[in-house]
C-alpha cells in the first residue's frame, strides 16, 4: 500500500461513519470514471502479471491437472 493510501484511510478513519460512506461513494465514483469496467490495473498488479507472465515463458507453472482439488 502506498504512502498517499495509508494516508487516505487514516483521513477517512478520522471522518464520522455517516460521512465515511459518502467519502466511500465519491471514492467509487472516481474509480468508475477512470475505468468502467474495472480493467485497468493498478501499478502493483500490473508487476505482478508480468511476473507471472514471465515465470510462464520459463516454463514456472503448475498445470491444473497435477493440483489435487479435492
Amino acid at each position: 500500500m502506498t504512502q498517499i493510501v495509508q494516508e487516505s484511510v487514516r483521513m477517512l478513519e478520522m471522518l464520522p461513519e455517516s460521512e465515511q460512506e459518502l467519502a466511500s461513494q465519491f471514492i467509487k465514483r472516481m474509480v468508475l470514471a477512470w475505468d468502467p469496467d474495472f480493467t485497468k490495473l493498478t501499478h502493483e498488479e500490473r508487476e505482478r502479471l508480468e511476473a507471472a507472465e514471465k515465470r510462464m515463458d520459463n516454463g514456472e507453472y503448475i498445470k491444473g491437472s497435477d493440483i489435487e482439488w479435492d
